[in-house]
């Protein structure tokens, strides 16, 4: 069921410790398999993708040239093979990703698992030689993060991070019309969102046939399976999803970011205050509002659950300068903006910003070049930053000072023991 390993498990988990250490600049590079071979046509005709977490937004990714699906339940790996054949491909079904990252003739390996499982696919893919195109958010702990942009520049990978607005012609529009001032220095961005659910008490049970709940929970803690828990209501748990915060702001402040021009910084400060669940499962805040204070320059970004809404959007942020505001509504796939910025013609010598032909074709132009995404990990990780340290926070229940150097809060050891985790055997980073 697969190649035959080229390493062990137990040296396979042991290798990675290295990523999370300083990591060594190296330039980005390609493997043989992706470069070519007498018998196979280089990687830029033809990029062979390993697909780990095929169910709800994995099954997107699906494409002829996928090899490989991975999915610890058998139902969405069965279905995920099917329409790679519909397309006219063959995928092998795997339920450990390692199989598929020891398959040599795989170039790419697409990420869509729970959130909670990111750093360890994405590392131990970057340690298998493969690039990698990871759904949002980036990573669950502030550690993670780091040893996954660690892991990238170390063995000269490509990471794409899934927060596809900023690939929307009008997160790209807002961008452009904000960098080149039309609204001024800007002094505040405002965010609104949804309130998280709060979900029904349901008894637990036994895992339906086909899932293994075990390697479901992964890095995280055991507890008894329960259909709440899984699946698409694992955002709601701060355990694995950690909330609207970490799924929508993954991609709004991914576009802030973006705009601001942030991708390698970070805030000061985080104070963050919430209404708890007053009942039901979940236990991601049900209201939640934070604040961030940005330096130099000096600006500050709110998000607020649920907010005021603008242009009757569910969500999506206000940028307010000294001489405009502009709204951006939205900020995945579905990112809207103003006519204003939309209409809007950049003068010469003025700020373009880069635009995206696709947020997939952008990896796959990069996984060719060898140039970075628009979304790089290091982006990514620090929009994951954000939504990290405003649930930290939260947690705490008080104003927390940030230090974006050195990735660690400021004179406070409780909160910075939040910023990893204790991983449960073997499934360590």
């Amino acid at each position: 069921m697969g190649a035959k390993r080229s390493i062990s498990r137990r040296e396979f988990f042991a290798k990675t410790a290295s990523a999370v250490g300083a990591g060594l600049c190296a330039p980005y590079i390609l493997t043989s398999d992706a470069l070519g071979a007498p018998d196979r046509p280089p990687a830029s005709d033809r990029i062979v993708s390993g697909h780990i977490g095929v169910g709800g937004r994995g099954g997107g990714f699906l494409r002829r040239d996928g090899a490989a699906v991975c999915d610890v339940d058998d139902r969405h790996a069965a279905r995920a093979a099917k329409i790679i054949a519909s397309k006219g491909g063959k995928a092998d079904i795997y339920k450990d990703y390692r199989d598929v990252l020891d398959r040599k003739d795989i170039d790419v390996v697409f990420v869509a698992s729970p959130d909670h499982w990111h750093g360890l696919h994405t590392v131990h893919a970057c340690q298998a030689g493969k690039d990698v195109y990871c759904e949002k958010p980036a990573c669950k702990t502030i550690e993670e993060g780091r040893a996954m942009a660690n892991a990238a520049k170390r063995y000269g990978r490509i990471i794409q991070i899934g927060s596809q607005g900023r690939s929307t012609r009008a997160a790209h529009a807002a961008g452009q019309y904000i960098r080149n001032g039309n609204i001024g220095k800007v002094q505040k961005v405002t965010c609104w969102h949804y309130e998280n659910p709060v979900g029904k008490w349901e008894p637990d049970s036994e895992p339906p046939p086909g899932l293994d709940w075990d390697r479901w929970l992964g890095p995280c803690p055991w507890v008894p399976y329960n259909r709440m828990r899984c699946h698409f209501n694992f955002r709601w748990f701060m355990e694995y999803g950690a909330g609207n915060i970490r799924d929508r702001g993954a991609h709004v402040f991914s576009n802030i970011m973006w705009t601001m021009h942030c991708d390698n910084t970070g805030p000061v400060s985080v104070e963050a205050t919430g209404e708890p669940p007053h009942d039901g499962m979940y236990d991601c805040p049900v209201a939640m509002d934070v604040k961030y204070e940005f330096k130099n320059p000096d600006w500050i970004l709110t998000w607020s659950q649920p907010g005021r809404k603008e242009m009757g959007a569910a969500f999506g942020c206000k940028y307010w300068g000294n001489k405009d505001t502009l709204i951006v509504t939205g900020g995945d796939g579905g990112c809207g903006t103003e006519r204003k910025a939309k209409e809007y013609k950049v003068p010469p010598g003025g700020v373009t910003l880069f635009k995206s032909p696709g947020h997939t074709q952008n990896f796959f132009d990069c996984v060719k070049s060898r140039k970075r995404p628009l979304m790089h990990i290091e982006a990514g990780h620090r929009t994951a930053t954000l939504c990290v340290i405003g649930n930290i926070s939260y947690l705490l229940g008080r104003k927390l000072h940030w230090d974006p150097v050195k990735e660690r809060f400021v004179g406070d050891d409780e909160a910075n023991r939040l910023l990893s985790r204790n991983s449960r055997a073997p499934y360590f980073i």
